[in-house]
């Protein structure tokens, strides 16, 4: 099962649930994809779409799932990454009016280099980074006060 996570933000995000039913229509995911929403509105014969998820069913979503797709919300992120999931991080971006600046980009990009996830920021990349994750090994998420990931995360949680 793929699980989207699309953060509880009143912004939609589209853009994304559009490239994975592309994906999906094109045969590349086959796996039942779940997808917690929040306020993005769209319609799909093929995913089940999900507004808000209580905090304990989301819990169970993510340990059931084989891949998280999520928005570049560090609570998503770091949430995934504690159960040992991989995960492929897709910001947000200002220029599509998704959010009001690019911290999600730069946040998914340094996950990325601290080798914990996969980003895509061109979704016409998001089927190779697809078919990548097989061969993905994620470094394993270890909570640390000096690990510059947790410094992020209190930041934002904090502002």
């Amino acid at each position: 099962m793929i699980l989207v996570l699309l953060g509880t933000q009143n912004n939609s995000f589209v853009r994304l649930l559009e490239a994975i039913q592309k994906n999906i229509d094109e045969k590349i995911i086959t796996d039942e994809v779940i997808v917690q929403a929040g306020f993005t509105k769209f319609e799909s014969k093929d995913m089940k779409i999900l507004s808000l998820i209580d905090k304990e069913e989301l819990s169970k979503l993510q340990d059931e799932a084989d891949l998280i797709i999520t928005h570049g919300g560090v609570g998503s992120i770091i949430s995934s990454l504690k159960k040992g999931k991989k995960v492929i991080v897709v910001p947000r971006l200002k220029k599509y009016d998704e959010h009001v600046n690019n911290h999600q980009l730069q946040i998914a990009r340094r996950f990325e280099q601290e080798g914990y996830v996969k980003h895509v920021i061109n979704l016409k990349n998001l089927e190779k980074v697809i078919k990548s994750m097989d061969e993905f090994i994620p470094r394993p998420y270890e909570s640390d006060e000096s690990n510059v990931l947790t410094i992020i995360e209190n930041y934002i949680n904090n502002n």
